[in-house]
């Protein structure tokens, strides 16, 4: 089975641990909620993951005010992912 999912084509959270050279390497990751598009998937780690053959993709979305979410999914093709203050964001987030 073939799952077609946009993709995360940077990730600047260099603490995460699927993040090996700015690129996150989770499976797929989730984005938000309804008042924060934060990414998540994120967790500080002093390992990184060795997966990193593959690119994450964007699993789900529940940041439902975001332009790009469409039935709880993300619909663009790609998404940048850095920190912002305290959290980690979908850079890519745009309100409706």
């Amino acid at each position: 089975m073939t799952i077609d999912m946009p993709i995360v084509s940077e990730c600047l959270a260099s603490e995460c641990a699927y993040n090996v050279d700015m690129n996150c390497h989770a499976k797929a990751i989730t984005v938000g909620n309804s008042l924060h598009a934060g990414c998540d998937t994120f967790f500080s780690g002093s390992g990184h993951t060795r997966a990193t053959t593959r690119t994450a993709g964007i699993g789900a979305c529940k940041s439902t005010n975001c332009a790009f979410n469409e039935d709880l999914e993300c619909m663009t093709d790609s998404i940048r992912v850095a920190p912002a203050g305290q959290a980690v964001n979908c850079m890519t987030y745009s309100p409706r």
